[in-house]
């Protein structure tokens, strides 16, 4: 299983709801929060969704 590190670099003020719901369930609060995630197709949906506003690198 492969491991990403994921941090959030803009705000979801203004985004849809759900968008700020996939934030919260990526574990994505604050700006520049960084969080390591097991890479699963469900987590690979998620990023899509909000990929405008985080950054992604492999581990």
């Amino acid at each position: 299983m492969s491991r990403i590190r994921v941090t959030k670099v803009r705000s979801t003020i203004g985004q849809a709801e759900r968008v700020e719901k996939n934030m919260e369930a990526l574990g994505l609060t604050k700006i520049n929060s960084t969080n390591e995630l097991n890479v699963t197709p469900q987590i690979e949906g998620i990023l899509r969704k909000v990929k405008h506003l985080i950054k992604i690198e492999n581990i």
